[in-house]
């Protein structure tokens, strides 16, 4: 059995890598000449892409983790909760919950974005982006979030 760990974890390696990348290309895809980088929704074969395949993806690379999630009760629509709330949100399991609840926009840092690899996944979800260096920053988010929550079902739900 120690063998097998051994030679398993170099393709569990290899497995998320291979996810991680795809998810990277189909995010890719999705924003391709999008206009408006944040202000203006996701519509179309574009959300539908992000939704189908980064939910997909995200759980296979969970499963490859050695994670199970199985939902009980009924996971609220966008026009029930505009706004899903996540706590503590501190780790990155919340990619668990973005995965099971149709990869909802979420509150991130803006530094988040320019990450390779990662930053243009989170792009692909249109965050709601915090700054810590701008002192307006916290109103400038209460008035996104609220913004995209009274939008009836333009923007996904916030998380």
């Amino acid at each position: 059995t120690v063998l097998q760990g051994i030679i398993l974890l170099p393709l569990r390696a290899i497995c998320i890598a291979f996810i991680l990348l795809l998810a990277w290309l189909f995010a890719s895809i999705a924003t391709f000449r999008h206009h408006g980088e944040g202000s203006v929704p996701l519509k179309g074969w574009r959300r539908r892409m992000i939704q189908t395949t980064l939910s997909c993806l995200t759980r296979t690379l969970f499963f490859v983790m050695g994670f199970q999630v199985k939902v009980k009760g009924k996971i609220a629509s966008l026009l029930e909760a505009p706004i899903f709330v996540a706590a503590p949100h501190s780790s990155f399991f919340d990619a668990i919950i973005s995965a099971l609840t149709g990869m909802p926009s979420i509150v991130s840092r803006a530094e988040n974005l320019s990450t390779p690899v990662f930053g243009t996944i989170l792009s692909s979800l249109q965050p709601v982006s915090v700054s810590r260096q701008d002192p307006d920053s916290r109103k400038n988010t209460v008035t996104e979030i609220t913004k995209r929550a009274l939008s009836r079902g333009q923007w996904p739900q916030v998380i």
